[in-house]
């Protein structure tokens, strides 16, 4: 009897640790948000802040070529760690000092693979992590999230993946949201009509697509990707037509972390633009000298179409060179380090060696210079790409940065092209500026030399721009 009983109790106790095992949960450092995981068919996930469910029944699983990551899961250990810290970033975008404190909760999974999430007290934030021997063709991943009642949709919805990320947002109910409707662009801002503001973005975006999000028509949303383009057509100087894609949004290393997907969670609205969840999950600098990057407002001709006016104008405004000495003198006498100049400072858009000798860029650089003003030039990126030793040449001349233009798209190839920029940019001293670009999403901190991404419904459009 006793070891019927014996038995019984052993049976009982396995049991409950494989029920531990399925069932997990990882609070914030201040005990009020919490990531509460099932583990069973998938890795499902809810959100909550105290006692409130904000988000319930989310899942998430990365879909490779010959494997599904988080379908039918096998946890093999989980590893918990605290981390407070705080560093000093390059380009204090926010605040000078960033503090990173959180709860961290490693899974590991049988199939080489890992998740890793956060909790922060202002967010929870989560990754794949893969350890495959070789490379991999990721063919989708499953961001699902669900809500537990009606909430407000603040949303950019382009009309498709190509997109200059200009488009007026649109505020929709979260029960509205059909599967047939227009995507968004990150980042999302969820409104749940008590206290809670819920802003969806990601970080660490690396040779990998930006992430879009579509309604599920259940009162939910998913992910959506573009996929890699294979085969580029012509289609003028701005850009180029994708003549054929494949039927994978990555093809990756097997060995590596994958973007963050993070949840920001308030009940302050101003906490949504202080927050440094972008910061905190990015790739550090991987500059060594940063001394150079000095980052500053500049005085823009292209609205003016080149054309000040004014009692001190004594000259016929235009692309030339006295307009834009101009702008250089109103730039220096108001301490504004910089002048952007638009198109038009070169003889051709595809060539960017040869100015626009109404302009002479050499001999406004060399003005800049006595008058403490440096000159950013504007370019498409598809002459860049086509250009790309262009760097070099634009440190000798002595043009402190570029204004990239026309991207349009995020799929892997370009979020790529975001980095060699970056990269190549920083090895000859050029600060860089993405226009009509996908949101911030680590890049800028990890390549500090990008100080600006444009792509909002601005000044540019004028009577389209409202709050």
């Amino acid at each position: 009897m006793k070891k019927i009983l014996l038995t019984v109790l052993l049976i009982n106790c396995f049991a409950l640790y494989l029920h531990a095992q399925k069932q997990t949960e990882l609070s914030s450092p201040n005990g009020e948000l919490k990531v509460s995981l099932n583990i069973s068919d998938k890795i499902y996930y809810n959100i909550s802040y105290n006692s409130d469910t904000l988000l319930t029944n989310n899942y998430l699983q990365l879909n490779l070529r010959n494997d599904t990551l988080g379908q039918k899961p096998k946890l093999a250990k989980q590893k918990r760690s605290q981390v407070k810290s705080e560093s000093k970033p390059v380009v204090p975008l926010k605040f000078s000092t960033v503090k990173d404190e959180y709860n961290q909760l490693l899974l590991t999974f049988k199939g080489d693979y890992s998740i890793e999430f956060r909790a922060y007290n202002d967010g929870i934030a989560y990754r794949f992590i893969t350890n495959k021997k070789t490379e991999v063709e990721v063919l989708g991943e499953d961001f699902v999230v669900n809500f537990p009642a009606g909430y407000l949709l603040h949303l950019q919805q382009p009309g498709s993946f190509k997109t200059a990320y200009e488009e007026p947002y649109t505020h929709i109910e979260s029960t509205d949201w059909k599967a047939s409707d227009k995507m968004a662009v990150l980042p999302v801002l969820i409104d749940t009509k008590k206290q809670y503001k819920i802003l969806i973005s990601e970080s660490d975006l690396s040779d990998y697509p930006c992430l879009f999000l579509k309604g599920t028509g259940t009162n939910g949303m998913q992910s959506v990707f573009p996929k890699v383009p294979l085969e580029f057509g012509d289609d003028g100087d701005r850009s180029v037509k994708l003549l054929k894609e494949a039927d994978y949004i990555a093809k990756t290393s097997g060995k590596r972390n994958y973007p963050w997907r993070y949840f920001v969670i308030t009940k302050d609205d101003k906490q949504l633009i202080e927050n440094t969840m972008t910061y905190n999950l990015a790739t550090k600098s991987q500059l060594q000298d940063v001394s150079w990057i000095k980052p500053g407002q500049v005085s823009w001709e292209w609205w003016n179409d080149a054309s000040p006016y004014g009692p001190d104008v004594n000259f016929v405004a235009g692309y030339n060179l006295e307009t834009y000495k101009y702008y250089i003198d109103f730039a220096s006498k108001f301490g504004i380090p910089y002048i952007i100049m638009d198109e038009g400072w070169a003889m051709s858009t595809r060539d960017p060696y040869t100015p626009n000798p109404k302009v002479d860029v050499h001999e406004l650089i060399r003005y800049g210079k006595e008058k403490n003003v440096g000159i950013v030039l504007w370019l498409t990126w598809l002459v860049v790409e086509n250009n790309f030793e262009i760097f070099k040449t634009f440190q000798e001349w002595g043009v402190k940065g570029v204004k990239i233009d026309f991207m349009d798209r995020s799929d892997q190839w370009m979020v790529n092209y975001y980095e060699r920029v970056a990269k190549e940019a920083a090895k000859y001293n050029i600060l860089v500026d993405f226009h009509g670009s996908f949101k911030p999403a680590g890049l800028e901190y990890k390549y500090p030399n990008v100080l600006s991404y444009e792509g909002v419904r601005g000044m540019e459009q004028m009577g389209g721009c409202t709050p």
